[in-house]
């Protein structure tokens, strides 16, 4: 359990003097009007300041600030790029936020055993442009690959695109060096495939930083594909779209990506990165992607067309040449940045579901659209049944976030009902923690925090996190109150 001073007892002058001994005066930020930067990651509808922020560069010197913040009893969080979606790397109330966003270096690059060895600053898109010359690249592409980091990606465990062929970033990371929440320098797996023992990389990656901090990942990288052809099929709606998912799958196809937008999600994209390659008059358009070799893609192109016109695609486009690849990825990579064009915000949600419950689970969000007043624009992983409805709101409006969360907290419920889960890349966070119970019994939950006390026995490391408190929504709900503004028990201000 966690012991923690009250904050106006807590005197931070010898913490501040310990912190900069060891990681240096510039690099612990202090000044209030600094530390506004680091209130939120990209949910930025929760936020709380941190009372310090440290910028560490090795890992020695994450060990000896997670050792201080032990010391003290001082909650501590790990911070990548601040890009994630559900409040993963949301400061909790009095707490040193150690932000690894300075530890950039590519350690390692073995192209003969597929390997690179980078800090968890390193962003993803660097991996794959340190490798691509000798014609290899790194699988794992999110959205926000050019500025999302490593060690982000890691602690969410976060997929993109190609996740339906070649897996989310547990598939591909072998090894980690990482601090425990008590400042142990720990190594698990390595650079096999398979190492004997428990999985504990396994466990580590996707544990949101309750569990320490990796400060080195090792990569599995991958040999490019000989032929790589993007299929672009337009539909009047969308659970035409959702069938063609699921019957290309079932052909015995399975695509290096598979997307789909609603007619909101193109125009918006439309408007903002004009690509003139999506018909803005479609109710939904499906991308996939065919890698592999040049005869099996010239094969699954032809079938794949096939099974499209058959679930009523209008018209179905092929490009083969990497700038109109680029270009027709480009659009589906900025669908969230558009969103913010047609909407003064956005709620996004993160539910999978199976491919088969595609096209009722989408006629299902319609309805709730249209019930709740909101509008829902629809952009998500397809082929693994990854759902990223953008409900579309104006934050300025009193109470429209608590409403919308609860549309979207439906949304979440809907795709357990079907067989599915309440995240499949953004992580639980602080967002979708009252969620849990929907998903596992009260003796899971309790097996998890097992896990969990193991690595984090004082309960510093990323507190208040994935794991609800208070154990229900409702009950999380009347903890607000009316014009309440902090969030539970963590200090989080909602805006």
């Amino acid at each position: 359990m966690l012991i923690q001073e009250k904050p106006q007892q807590r005197n931070w002058k010898p913490i501040i003097k310990e912190l900069e001994a060891v990681l240096g005066y510039k690099n612990v930020v202090q000044r209030r009007e600094e530390l506004i930067t680091y209130e939120c990651d990209g949910l930025a509808s929760y936020r709380e300041r941190p009372a310090l922020v440290v910028l560490p560069r090795t890992t020695e010197q994450v060990a000896a600030a997670v050792k201080i913040c032990n010391k003290y009893n001082i909650p501590f969080i790990a911070r990548g790029s601040g890009t994630g979606l559900s409040g993963g790397a949301l400061p909790v109330e009095e707490c040193v936020l150690i932000v690894t966003s300075m530890m950039r270096q590519i350690l390692n690059v073995d192209l003969d055993n597929q390997r690179v060895v980078v800090q968890p600053g390193v962003i993803n898109s660097w991996v794959t442009q340190t490798v691509s010359g000798a014609g290899f690249y790194y699988a794992p592409d999110p959205s926000s690959q050019i500025i999302c980091s490593i060690g982000g990606n890691v602690a969410e465990n976060s997929g993109g695109v190609h996740c339906l062929k070649y897996g989310v970033t547990t598939n591909h990371v072998l090894g980690l060096k990482i601090v425990t929440a008590t400042g142990d320098i720990v190594d698990l797996g390595g650079m096999l495939p398979e190492m004997p023992g428990y999985d504990l990389t396994g466990i580590f990656v996707g544990s949101e930083g309750t569990l320490g901090i990796a400060t080195e990942v090792t990569l599995r990288i991958l040999k490019a594909a000989e032929s790589i052809c993007v299929l672009l099929a337009d539909f009047t709606n969308v659970e035409a779209a959702g069938a063609s998912v699921a019957d290309i799958i079932s052909a015995g196809i399975i695509p290096g990506g598979m997307e789909i937008m609603d007619n909101l999600s193109i125009n918006a994209v439309e408007d903002v990165v004009k690509t003139n390659c999506y018909p803005r008059d479609a109710t939904a358009i499906l991308l996939i992607e065919i890698d592999g070799l040049e005869v099996e893609v010239a094969h699954s192109k032809k079938l794949v067309a096939e099974i499209c016109r058959s679930n009523g695609a209008r018209n179905v486009t092929s490009a083969s040449d990497p700038e109109t690849r680029l270009k027709l990825w480009k659009g589906r990579k900025a669908a969230f940045a558009a969103a913010g064009h047609v909407s003064p915000d956005y709620y996004v949600q993160d539910g999978v579901i199976p491919r088969t419950q595609l096209p009722y689970v989408l006629k299902e969000i319609e309805e709730l659209s249209q019930k709740s007043g909101y509008r829902i624009a629809n952009v998500f992983h397809a082929g693994d049944g990854n759902l990223h409805p953008l409900i579309l709101y104006n934050n300025s409006i009193p109470g429209e976030l608590e409403k919308v969360e609860e549309v979207g907290g439906e949304i979440l419920k809907l795709c357990v009902r079907v067989g599915g889960s309440i995240s499949g890349e953004h992580g639980i966070g602080a967002e979708k923690r009252c969620y849990m119970p929907e998903m596992f019994s009260d003796c899971d939950l309790e097996t998890m925090q097992f896990v969990r006390q193991v690595f984090n026995p004082k309960g510093l490391a990323n507190p208040t996190k994935i794991f609800p408190t208070p154990r229900t929504c409702g009950e999380a709900a009347r903890v607000m109150g009316d014009g309440a503004k902090k969030f539970e028990t963590s200090g989080v201000e909602r805006y």
